[in-house]
């Protein structure tokens, strides 16, 4: 009897295959997102120099501010202040890595939320 992979290993194969053709650089760094049960996190990665230039989750701050940090609201939440964090920095421009996840749900209202709020890609 043959087991399939799980959930997790999945979407890693996925991911390692979008990560071989998708590179950050310091002119337009990647814009990474991981997803648990609870929480989501968001990571604004230069891969040339392998540093995060900028960081938000569902997870730091005030507890009181996001009830749980595992749905649409605070993924919204999370995507508007990525971008404003970016923009301090100086960043307008990012490539969008999903991660290996679907471009649906909490992944696609973190996106719309950081591009209304002044991020490209």
């Amino acid at each position: 009897m043959l087991t399939r992979p799980g959930k997790n290993a999945t979407r890693q194969r996925v991911h390692d295959r979008i990560r071989k053709k998708m590179l950050g650089t310091s002119e337009r760094p990647r814009l990474n997102v991981y997803r648990s049960l609870n929480h989501i996190y968001v990571q604004v990665i230069d891969d040339l120099k392998g540093q995060t230039l900028v960081s938000a989750s569902s997870a730091e701050g005030k507890k009181g501010e996001l009830r749980s940090g595992g749905n649409v609201a605070a993924a919204k939440a999370i995507g508007k202040a990525i971008a404003e964090r970016a923009k301090a920095k100086g960043i307008t421009k990012v490539v969008f890595d999903r991660g290996g996840y679907l471009y649906h749900g909490r992944i696609k209202a973190l996106a719309d939320a950081a591009r209304e709020s002044g991020l490209q890609f």
